[in-house]
């Protein structure tokens, strides 16, 4: 048996749509995979109610099937699907490190964040790989077509989970299909300081650069109350607030020594409109986790 830990991420980061992701420290899932003559899925934990099981559907199976490694494979979902914290991702990066492991493929990470971006699609649609880079890598990750740049940053995260759900799919419904030379200029500078500051662990300029004048505002609509927390966050000692992923989640990144300030007035801002939620005072951390049993 091989069983991993596999943490959340957090995917654009506001300028960097599906290019930029981050992992996080927790909230994690935990998966234990075992062989088997076919591939079968059991899930348990938070949401599990919500989650396929049949392989085909899953994106732990479809991965098993990607690597030709049927197994016996136990999810306890620690990330909430449809949240923005890479739910998904999680599954299928830890199922591709694991059997990996498993099988002794011996492929590398950055084969595997291909392999895992194949079992995103079955999740969202789509085969992207801004998820499960920094679920495989750690750190803060850039993808682009042909390569992954991963940087060890060290940064603190406050990431605030309302009870509003948003399926990944929704969410990009809604991103505009063109856009105009200047928003693509600001959205580019942006998306070059955000990693300035993730280079050289600066959060103001890693905040300053969470601006996005594209995608966010598109997706802020389907968030009741964003303007509310966004503001409340930014009073209360954050350096920059976005959408995580494709939402529900607000994050922040919080000036040094902030951020249970930041945390709690996020929660207390989503209160005052009428929604429940939990904020995770959590920091930029390692990729997946192998352990042998």
């Amino acid at each position: 048996m091989v069983i991993v830990r596999a943490p959340a991420t957090v995917a654009n980061l506001g300028s960097g749509f599906d290019v930029f992701g981050i992992s996080l420290s927790h909230p994690a899932d935990v998966i234990h995979v075992e062989p088997a003559e076919e591939t079968t899925i059991t899930v348990t934990g938070a949401g599990s109610q919500y989650i396929p099981v049949n392989p085909k559907k899953n994106t732990a199976g479809v991965v098993a099937e990607a690597l030709d490694a049927p197994a016996a494979i136990t999810i306890d979902k620690g990330i909430r699907p449809a949240s923005g914290l890479g739910s998904s991702a999680a599954s299928a990066a830890g199922t591709a490190v694991a059997l990996n492991a498993l099988y002794n493929k011996g492929l590398s990470k950055e084969e595997l964040v291909w392999i895992a971006a194949k079992g995103e699609e079955a999740a969202s649609g789509e085969a992207h790989a801004d998820n499960v880079a920094p679920a495989i890598f750690g750190g803060f990750t850039i993808v682009s077509q042909d390569r992954i740049t991963n940087i060890d940053a060290h940064l603190e995260v406050v990431v605030c989970l309302p009870e509003i759900t948003i399926s990944t799919r929704n969410a990009r419904e809604v991103l505009p299909k063109s856009l105009d030379l200047h928003s693509h200029v600001h959205t580019v500078g942006s998306a070059a300081t955000l990693t300035a500051g993730m280079l050289t662990n600066n959060p103001e300029l890693v905040g300053h650069g969470l601006a996005d004048s594209i995608v966010t505002p598109a997706r802020t609509q389907l968030i009741k109350g964003y303007e509310s927390v966004q503001a409340a966050a930014m009073e209360s000692g954050a350096a920059g607030v976005t959408v995580g992923g494709s939402g529900p989640t607000i994050l922040a990144i919080p000036n040094k020594g902030k951020s249970r300030l930041v945390a709690s007035a996020m929660v207390d801002a989503f209160f005052s409109q009428g929604i429940q939620s939990i904020a995770y005072q959590t920091r930029i951390g390692s990729g997946v986790e192998l352990y042998l049993d």
